[in-house]
């Protein structure tokens, strides 16, 4: 099979950087033993241990994160830097809930937010031991191609002013 025949064609083919896929993301850990637990037994991904102090990470398609061993170097991010994770059923997301619920300190999860539909989905966000936020969702459909079907939504003109982020204000839209 060539890579043509499965990756769509670059939407700006004139850029400077032209690749043919979105290969990899990182995140940060504290121990990378106690990670991979969580991230192999409660988030039900594939890892592989590549580096002395790195993880790979993969659920599927041709895109992995790479989890850094940083120990207390780590720097939290917030919600709004997560991951998503999507599921088959509304009822697999709130099954997930409450495993996440059960099971919080076997996996030492931080904080479990509740399960709400918003941007067009029914989800929850879990913070794991490292900080990292993770997003259980279910959406009728798939997300990655209907969102990038659609089309811009909105022009630059729409954003809220850069004094409103700053205060928080709008952070949290979607639409």
């Amino acid at each position: 099979m060539n890579i043509e025949s499965i990756v769509p064609a670059p939407a700006h083919a004139g850029s400077v950087v032209r690749p043919y896929v979105l290969s990899h993301g990182t995140l940060e850990c504290y121990d990378i033993e106690k990670s991979r637990r969580f991230y192999e037994e409660f988030l039900g991904l594939e890892c592989v241990h590549h580096a002395s102090r790195g993880l790979s990470i993969r659920c599927g398609l041709k895109f992995h994160i790479v989890c850094l061993e940083v120990g207390e170097r780590l720097k939290p991010v917030s919600v709004f830097n997560h991951w998503g994770l999507d599921v088959a059923t509304p009822a697999q997301v709130d099954a997930a809930w409450e495993a996440a619920r059960a099971l919080q300190e076997k996996y030492e999860i931080r904080q479990v937010l509740s399960v709400k539909s918003q941007h067009g989905v029914y989800s929850f966000y879990l913070e794991d031991l490292d900080h990292n936020w993770w997003e259980i969702q279910h959406y009728d459909g798939f997300q990655h191609d209907d969102v990038f079907a659609a089309g811009d939504r909105h022009s630059m003109a729409d954003r809220p002013s850069q004094r409103r982020l700053r205060q928080g204000i709008d952070a949290t839209r979607t639409d």
